[in-house]
């Protein structure tokens, strides 16, 4: 890099928050890799900031991008990308526009996607026009450079030969901006860090909340309305302790078997037992170690799948099966049942639904109850809410700290006798009344050990008012009760003899999920003054027989 643009670096930095040290920090030794920045321009006459990294050598290339709004210069981010060049492709690093160096201005995601701007079609047809550049291109990435890899696919530019996703998400509305129907303007104020204009940020925001409802505003975010589309192969990761694994699975399954020609029987879907990320794929995952077989050098497959796809090299893939997931056990336990890969060509595997009712005195059971009345209240206040701390899904690790707290409710199962496991989707299917005219419900999944340790391995929240459908809302009339079915998540886990199953239910969990007034009211940005306390009650009768729903498989 030169002089005169680590100035810049450091001088933009000062603007977005990005600790000065930073700057003075040593440069990474990339080896025989040669590091570029370079401004791609786009078809409105803006430029975007990109990093290079060429391998060492004379050319042409393939060429693989990345596209994220995150900063590019952390030493750990330039050194994967380096590796990654050392395989012998130029690696992109492309900024969103709006964020950091990138011109323009910053409307999260949409500039990316078939509107009038497509930023990511034009970055990929840019590199593949280099004198450098073999014009075979592929795109990795996770999380935020997952969705752009769905929005890019949707596009279809014509160099783009396949993909790799890692964490990735579909809808911004149903795994981004309104989890479950919730808003979080306090986790997406933060945003206004990346962006080159502070104000863009807090303009998208108050956009977003114009749009309550999943309406056509939304829809033009939405990938799962174009996977017909969709038409290159791709090899997506997935992680059981991440919430956005519904993203990874629903691609998975969307490409598979809606997507173009060149999409369908392409598309390989592989699950461990790891948090949200990328480079974070090692067999230690929150609190708990588990085998080191459940380890993946993401980096090395990554290597391998565009040496096949993009440089015509034969590196098996067609002979792998189509889905790989890792079906966790209890850790610390000599011959526990778990610990193992499986393979299947599609997912999920078949299983029962098979309900795990909720019972008087905290009881998770087989059979429902058959008493005309039986329920458990507790409050919900936005004011004081109950605590799960951070902005991350908290999986992996001991769940009793929240569990604990006043207004939080557990039904636990007895000790089993024998494993059970649990591979699929689990659904919550709950009746519940309240004080209030709107609510949230936040339903979780845990391993309880012998010991009483409680490990979360799902959790989920849903806003009351769009029980009956994203697209609008229906208020509760206190008193009255009603049905609320939601996903919670995904999990492929035995729980080994001696263990409890647990489900937590509460309607707050702050910071990770930012309080419902439950006024019922218009949500705002800014928290209101005249939200109102709750009782809640989750009805567990033989009239409501409130359950999880959960996807049993014997083998």
């Amino acid at each position: 890099m030169s002089r005169s643009l680590k100035i810049l670096v450091c001088l933009f930095g000062f603007y977005v928050g990005i600790p000065s040290v930073l700057c003075a920090q040593q440069e990474p030794d990339f080896g025989e890799v040669r590091e570029e920045h370079v401004m791609i321009p786009m078809r409105d006459g803006k430029h975007l900031s990109a990093y290079l990294y060429f391998p060492p050598g004379e050319g042409p290339w393939s060429a693989i991008f990345e596209q994220r709004y995150g900063s590019l210069r952390g030493k750990s981010t330039r050194e994967a990308a380096a590796r990654m060049a050392d395989h012998g492709f130029v690696v992109a690093l492309i900024n969103y526009r709006g964020t950091h160096l990138s011109e323009g201005k910053w409307v999260g995601y949409r500039a990316m996607q078939w509107g009038e701007l497509r930023d990511g079609y034009d970055s990929c047809e840019w590199l593949a026009k280099q004198p450098w550049c073999t014009g075979r291109i592929g795109t990795f990435g996770s999380s935020q450079g997952g969705y752009a890899q769905n929005y890019l696919a949707v596009t279809q530019p014509p160099s783009l030969k396949c993909q790799y996703m890692t964490d990735t998400g579909l809808s911004l509305f149903h795994e981004g901006y309104r989890l479950g129907g919730t808003t979080r303007p306090e986790r997406f104020k933060s945003m206004e860090a990346v962006c080159r204009n502070p104000e863009d940020q807090r303009e998208l925001l108050r956009e977003w909340f114009e749009h309550p409802h999943y309406d056509d505003y939304w829809k033009a975010e939405d990938c799962t309305l174009h996977f017909d589309k969709m038409n290159v192969p791709c090899f997506t990761v997935g992680s059981w302790y991440d919430f956005m694994n519904q993203g990874s699975i629903a691609s998975f399954q969307g490409r598979n078997t809606q997507g173009g020609p060149n999409s369908r029987g392409q598309q390989y879907l592989l699950i461990g037992p790891w948090l949200h990320g990328r480079l974070n794929k090692g067999n230690r995952v929150g609190e708990l170690v588990y085998p080191e077989q459940a380890a993946f050098d993401i980096e090395s497959h990554m290597a391998r799948w565009f040496s096949q796809y993009l440089n015509g090299e034969d590196r098996g893939f067609e002979d792998e099966p189509k889905v790989r997931y890792y079906v966790m056990g209890a850790v610390g336990e000599p011959d526990a049942p778990g610990h193992v890969w499986r393979t299947a060509e599609n997912f999920p595997p078949e299983a029962s639904s098979t309900p795990y009712y909720f019972r008087t005195d905290g009881q998770l059971q087989l059979t429902k109850s058959n008493q005309a009345k039986e329920s458990t209240s507790y409050e919900s206040d936005p004011f004081h809410p109950m605590k799960i701390p951070g902005t991350s899904f908290p999986g992996a690790r001991d769940a009793r700290p929240f569990e604990e707290q006043a207004e939080v409710l557990t039904f636990t199962s007895e000790v089993l006798t024998e494993p059970v496991e649990w591979t699929g989707r689990v659904l919550a299917d709950i009746y519940l009344s309240s004080t209030a005219r709107d609510t949230d419900l936040i339903v979780r999944v845990s391993d309880v050990y012998p010991d009483g340790r409680s490990i979360l391995i799902v959790d989920y929240p849903w806003r009351v008012r769009y029980r009956d459908g994203f697209d609008h809302e229906v208020l509760m009339k206190p008193g009255e009760v009603y049905n609320v079915k939601f996903p919670v998540g995904w999990m492929s886990q035995i729980f080994n003899t001696g263990h409890r199953i647990r489900v937590t239910v509460a309607s707050t969990g702050a910071p990770l999920y930012e309080p419902n007034p439950q006024t019922g009211k218009p949500l705002t940005i800014e928290f209101p003054q005249d939200a109102v306390k709750a009782t809640n009650t989750i009805h567990h009768s033989s009239k409501y027989p409130s359950q999880i729903i959960a996807p049993v498989r014997n083998e």
